[in-house]
């Protein structure tokens, strides 16, 4: 089996989306996803990783994972380049899972669950607008996601707050209100829902400190990303400060950001998110080194349909997995525009995809609307050798034969 297209598709409506679908010559079509960026994600696929890829195996993950790797991380990896790797990742999983007529999570070793606990992050779509009910009727949206079977939930009463001095200044006034909500939730409906917070990195670290020490009365679940992740002495530093778990970090990229965060326990809850670390591939791998210091993980979402699915195959699969993000005004909302079938949460969980590969699919009519853009490679090209000098041509002998 061979690849003979890979295509990126952005739908203006949604424009931090792409979808990336790689095809073969046995007729497969596989799925990936990628968030921010995307003009420039779409870039790196046709410019670096298609030439090298069109004509190759699909089935040699590990091989194409690594070398795409080597190409990014000789100009410094991260970004829109490990952006696309991970969707390109997840699409080569997809095509593997198909071949085998399995779902992704037992080519990953099989299932240790078959459905997995989830919060809602309180975002607004359409006619939930969760993030606004957070502050206008704190208590109302509590009752209403027990209502649904969700008992956690993920908010940012602090985001707000940090907009005037940028993080670096927060007075007692301004502590009470971003607390004031999370009180409501709980004189209304005590214990019975689980908050997690998240500081989207807007703080110093003396205030992350006060924040996170003055909400530890209302049992919060995690502190995610109150300070930026570039430090880990200052994770490690918030983590010794409090009593509520740290939570680290979307933000960081592949094993090799997470692994000193994990190993001198700054990310006591691990996080993340696959469509920007690395795929399905290395988020297995980053899930496993957690394993091993004991750490649970909670897989970051907050962004497109096929990110969920893909993150579904590593909970059902991997043992030290806690707890899944969703958002339930997405799911509810747009995910059904672009996908078929979508995901499925029952009383607070999400439930093991159905069939061969990721288990969903584009729909048809995503490619025909008046705001889809589709771009598309097929040609076969060298290997961006990384020894090779700005200005010195290329020719087909420079790729290697594998």
């Amino acid at each position: 089996m061979k690849i003979t297209r890979i295509e990126t598709v952005r739908v203006k409506e949604m424009p931090r989306c792409i979808w990336v679908r790689v095809h073969t010559d046995q007729g497969l079509i596989g799925l990936g996803e990628t968030w921010y960026g995307a003009r420039a994600v779409s870039a790196v696929i046709h410019d670096t990783y298609s030439p090298f890829l069109v004509g190759r195996d699909p089935l040699d993950i590990e091989q194409h994972w690594y070398r795409m790797f080597r190409i990014c991380d000789y100009f410094g990896y991260g970004g829109a380049e490990v952006r696309a790797l991970s969707a390109i990742d997840t699409a080569l999983w997809d095509i593997a899972g198909q071949a085998a007529g399995q779902p992704i999570y037992k080519l990953l070793g099989g299932a240790c669950r078959d459905r997995i606990r989830v919060y809602n992050t309180c975002s607004s779509y359409g006619k939930l607008q969760d993030s606004l009910t957070f502050f206008q009727d704190p208590a109302g949206l509590a009752k209403s996601l027990l209502a649904d079977g969700i008992a956690a939930m993920k908010v940012y009463p602090f985001d707000y707050l940090s907009e005037a001095s940028q993080g670096q200044h927060l007075s007692p006034r301004d502590l009470e209100r971003g607390l004031e909500p999370i009180r409501k939730i709980r004189e209304a409906v005590g214990n019975a829902i689980e908050i997690a917070h998240d500081g989207s990195g807007r703080w110093n670290l003396p205030n992350a400190i006060r924040i996170a020490q003055a909400m530890e009365p209302y049992d919060i679940m995690w502190q995610e990303e109150l300070l930026e992740p570039v430090n880990v002495e200052t994770y490690l530093r918030l983590a010794q400060a409090t009593k509520t778990p740290v939570c680290a970090a979307e933000r960081l990229i592949s094993r090799y950001q997470f692994r000193e965060f994990i190993e001198k326990g700054a990310a006591e809850i691990v996080m993340p998110d696959l469509i920007w670390t690395g795929g399905i591939s290395e988020t297995k791998k980053i899930c496993t080194l957690a394993e091993t210091y004991q750490a649970p993980v909670a897989p970051h979402d907050c962004t497109g349909p096929v990110n969920v699915f893909a993150c579904a195959h590593i909970c059902m699969n991997v043992p030290n997995i806690m707890i899944m993000e969703t958002v339930r005004s997405y799911y509810k909302g747009w995910y059904d525009k672009f996908i078929e079938p979508n995901i499925r949460v029952e009383n607070g969980f999400l439930l093991a995809p159905e069939g061969p590969g990721l288990g969903t699919r584009l729909k048809s009519e995503v490619l025909k609307r008046p705001d889809t853009i589709v771009e598309a490679s097929d040609r076969e090209g060298p290997f961006p050798l990384t020894a090779m000098q700005p200005g010195q041509p290329w020719s087909l002998e420079d790729r290697p034969s594998l």
